[in-house]
């Protein structure tokens, strides 16, 4: 059974960082994207980055070069690393996984599996 975890959230001041991960467990397939998305409350889930399983990334034009992700093949954890962050990024953080795909989106309708989520405040 395919299951996804994110963990690293928490509080964090204006101008902190964050490092996010997502493991992910019962995955068996060499092709794929995983996809980062937040939701803030009142409003829609939207994509933040994507990582597919030959290392090609993408990113939402907002973040202006603040968020990059990566992967340990290894340990099948997929992370987030956040810098400079704003009140505005607060949100619950997710992951998900499409399997047999091997192009990004950052749509949340191109994903079958999601985790659970972290949450993410940024204040002060």
């Amino acid at each position: 059974q395919l299951q996804l975890v994110e963990s690293g959230g928490g509080l964090v001041q204006p101008g902190g960082s964050l490092r996010l991960s997502c493991a992910v467990s019962g995955f068996t397939s060499s092709y794929y994207r995983i996809g980062w998305f937040r939701q803030a409350p009142g409003k829609e889930r939207e994509g933040v980055s994507c990582i597919t399983s030959g290392g090609s990334t993408t990113y939402a034009d907002s973040l202006l070069g603040r968020f990059t992700t990566s992967r340990d093949n290894a340990a099948k954890t997929v992370f987030l690393q956040m810098n400079n962050l704003k009140p505005e990024d607060t949100a619950v953080y997710y992951c998900a996984v499409e399997k047999l795909i091997t192009v990004c989106s950052l749509r949340r309708d191109q994903y079958t599996y999601w985790g659970q989520g972290t949450q993410v405040t940024v204040s002060s």
